[in-house]
């Protein structure tokens, strides 16, 4: 079985996602979109489809043309029942893709941060793993609105909108699950500049923070891949 991922921007890899599909025998196709490779017209023969995060806001179709027809796919991949999965700016391209609205431009929510099932989250198949509430990685400053036909999922103290489903099995993520230990390290060395303009004492904190909320993070987060990948049998 094989999987579809779009990578949007360079250095967003699939973490926890990618370590729980390995364990699985499960194999990927990466569209690395933001080099230029060319966006899929159909799904094909994967059985989901995954995209990933980005600095990019999901209506910056001036600079990154290829992001409607990512739009198109993940309503493609809908369509045929075939499950999708969005994290950070995939979890805003779909709900641009189903009529929610892009919020752009507001305070960064960066680190470790609680996020919270609602209560059609604490029943669903994939957010119920959160529990009562999971530490989780953040880091964005746009969110969205709910599109119409959505199901509200999960929330955070800043950001109410953090998971929602559409249908049976296309959900959006907004908090980074797959940002396991080896990834926030990357992270914070390949993006420190950037990082620093919000957070300058993430170097100071990184250790301690690291230390007290990495190991839950990425149980709950190797427990949400896992979960949304028990969709692709249904």
């Amino acid at each position: 079985m094989r999987l579809l991922v779009i990578e949007n921007y360079p250095d967003t890899p699939l973490g926890l996602v990618g370590e729980t599909l390995a364990a699985r025998g499960l194999s990927a196709t990466i569209i690395a979109a933001h080099a230029g490779d060319p966006v899929p017209e159909t799904p094909a023969d994967h059985a989901g489809l995954i995209v990933l995060g980005g600095e990019q806001t999901a209506v910056s179709d001036d600079a990154y043309p290829f992001l409607p027809r990512v739009c198109d796919l993940i309503r493609s991949f809908h369509d045929m029942d075939r499950p999708v999965l969005g994290i950070c700016l995939g979890s805003q391209l779909i709900a641009r893709a189903f009529g929610g609205e892009n919020i752009l431009g507001r305070p960064v929510e960066f680190g470790w941060h609680e996020v919270r099932p609602t209560s059609a989250g604490r029943e669903d198949p994939v957010v119920s793993t959160l529990g009562a509430r999971a530490p989780l990685f953040h880091w964005h400053s746009d969110t969205v609105s709910l599109p119409p036909e959505a199901v509200h999922l999960a929330s955070s103290d800043q950001t109410p909108v953090q998971a929602f489903r559409v249908g049976r099995a296309t959900y959006g993520l907004q908090f980074h699950f797959e940002a396991g230990e080896a990834v926030v390290r990357h992270w914070s060395t390949r993006f420190a500049g950037s990082i620093a303009h919000h957070a300058p004492d993430w170097p100071d904190r990184l250790e301690s923070e690291l230390a007290r909320q990495g190991q839950e993070a990425a149980r709950v987060g190797t427990s949400i891949a896992g979960a949304w990948l028990d969709l692709l049998a249904g």
